[in-house]
C-alpha cells in the first residue's frame, strides 16, 4: 500500500483518485531512497510506473518548500513524454497548490515564458527548448532542489547528451538527482557517475525483457503483400486499440491513408507532424475516436497509452531494444496484450537478433489462406543460428 511511504494525505488522496492500489516494483524499491533525498539510478522495463515513482517524492518534498520558485526540473526526450508527464503531475498534484509547466518545441514561446517567469514549481522540459529559454533568461534555477532525467537511454539515442551536459552544468550542485531509464548503456553510466553523488541503484527485472503478459507472434509476408495482410488481421481479429509501427515517416503517412480509405479510423504521428496534429492524433487514439494509431519510433518509448490491445510491427525494427520498447506499449500495468510482426525475407537477420535478445523463438503464425514464401528462409536461418533457451536466473529486484 502507498501508506507505507508516509506521504502527505493530499498525495495519498490523489493516488487513490488515480486508481493506484499497490505500488509497482520500481515504486516500492525506488521511492524510499527518493523520499530520503538520495540520488537515484533506476532501470526498469517500460510500463513499470516510473513516472509516479519520481513525481510523488518530488511533490512530497516541495510541499514543505516556499512557492513561486522553480524547484524541480524533469528532462524528457520528446514533447509527447513531456506533455504526458506534465498531465500526470497535474493529476497527482491536485489540491497541493503545486504548479507544473511543460516546455517543448513546436509551439510558441509566450505561454511557456509566462509560466517560467512566474515560478512554476515543477518544469517538465525537452532539452532543446529548455536551452532556448535559458538563453533568453526566462528561467531561474537558483532554487532548484530536484532534477530528473527521464528515459535517459532514449535521450542518448536522440543525441541529447551534449545538451544535457550543458543544462546540468548550469544547475546548482546542491540538489537531488534521479535518473530513470529502461536500459543502462555505458554513456549513461558515465553521466550518472559524473553528476550524481553516491546514488542508490535500483534494477527491476531482467534487462531487455518485455512483460510476460504480451503474446508475441510473427507473420511472414512478401513486401507487396504486407498491407493486405495487415487489413486482413485487423478485420479478422478482435483488435480494439492498435498501435502500428513503421520505419519511416512517409510509410506512416501512406499506411494511415490506406487504412482510412479502407474504412478504418486511423491517425498517425511522426517527427514531421505539427504539434497540434500530434496532440490531436494521440488524444483521439486515447479517447477511441481512432481505432488505429500509426507511428514511427517517436512513440515507442515513454508514452503511456492505456488500453492498447495490440502492437503491430508493420516494419521490423533493426535494433532489438527498439522491438522491446515498441511492444511494451501494450500490456501496461499488468494487463494482457498482443504483439504481431510482419516479417519479409530481408528481416530474417533482424528477427534472429530480436530472438537472441529475447532468449527464445517467436511463434511463426500460419496465414489463413496460404503459406507465404519467406517462412522457409526464416526457418533455415533459425536452424543455423538457434536462439538459446530462455534463462531467467538473472531476473531480479536489486537495491543498493
Amino acid at each position: 500500500m502507498f501508506t507505507q511511504f508516509k506521504l502527505d494525505p493530499i498525495l495519498l488522496e490523489s493516488v487513490k483518485r488515480q486508481g493506484y492500489t499497490s505500488p509497482t516494483p520500481v515504486q516500492s524499491a525506488g521511492m524510499p531512497p527518493a523520499l530520503e533525498g538520495r540520488d537515484l539510478v533506476a532501470t526498469a522495463e517500460t510500463g513499470s510506473g516510473k513516472t509516479a515513482a519520481f513525481l510523488l517524492p518530488i511533490m512530497q518534498r516541495l510541499l514543505a518548500e516556499p512557492r513561486g520558485r522553480t524547484q524541480a526540473l524533469i528532462l524528457c526526450p520528446t514533447r509527447e513524454i513531456a506533455l504526458q508527464t506534465n498531465e500526470e503531475a497535474a493529476k497527482l498534484g491536485r489540491g497541493t497548490g503545486l504548479r507544473s509547466v511543460a516546455v517543448y518545441g513546436g509551439v510558441g514561446f509566450e505561454p511557456q515564458t509566462k509560466a517560467l517567469r512566474t515560478g512554476a514549481e515543477i518544469v517538465v522540459a525537452t532539452p532543446g527548448r529548455l536551452l532556448d529559454h535559458m538563453g533568453r533568461g526566462n528561467v531561474n534555477f537558483r532554487n532548484l532542489r530536484v532534477l530528473i532525467l527521464d528515459e535517459a537511454d532514449r535521450m542518448l539515442d536522440m543525441g541529447f547528451i551534449p545538451d544535457i551536459r550543458r543544462i546540468l552544468g548550469s544547475l546548482p550542485q546542491n540538489r537531488q538527482t534521479m535518473l530513470f531509464s529502461a536500459t543502462m548503456p555505458p554513456e549513461i553510466l558515465s553521466l550518472s557517475n559524473h553528476f550524481m553523488k553516491s546514488p542508490a541503484r535500483v534494477a527491476i527485472g531482467r534487462p531487455s525483457t518485455p512483460p510476460k503478459t504480451i503474446q508475441q507472434a510473427v507473420y511472414a509476408a512478401e513486401p507487396q503483400e504486407k498491407t493486405s495482410l495487415l487489413l486482413g488481421l485487423i478485420r479478422s481479429e478482435d483488435m480494439d486499440s492498435v498501435l502500428i509501427f513503421t520505419r519511416t515517416k512517409h510509410r506512416a503517412d501512406r499506411l494511415a491513408n490506406q487504412l482510412t480509405r479502407a474504412g478504418i479510423r486511423a491517425a498517425c504521428i511522426h517527427g514531421d507532424r505539427s504539434q497540434h496534429q500530434r496532440e490531436e492524433a494521440l488524444d483521439g487514439f486515447r479517447r477511441g475516436r481512432y481505432r488505429i494509431l500509426v507511428a514511427t519510433d517517436i512513440a515507442a518509448r515513454g508514452l503511456d497509452i492505456q488500453g492498447v490491445t495490440h502492437v503491430i510491427n508493420y516494419d521490423l525494427p533493426p535494433i532489438p531494444e527498439d522491438y522491446i520498447h515498441r511492444i511494451g506499449r501494450t500490456a501496461r500495468a499488468g494487463a494482457s496484450g498482443q504483439a504481431l510482426s510482419l516479417v519479409t525475407r530481408e528481416d530474417a537477420e533482424a528477427l534472429r537478433d530480436i530472438e537472441m535478445t529475447l532468449g527464445r523463438e517467436l511463434p511463426l503464425s500460419e496465414l489463413r489462406k496460404r503459406t507465404i514464401a519467406p517462412e522457409q528462409p526464416i526457418a533455415e536461418l533459425r536452424r543455423r543460428t538457434r536462439a538459446p533457451e530462455p534463462d531467467y536466473s538473472n531476473a531480479r529486484i536489486q537495491v543498493q
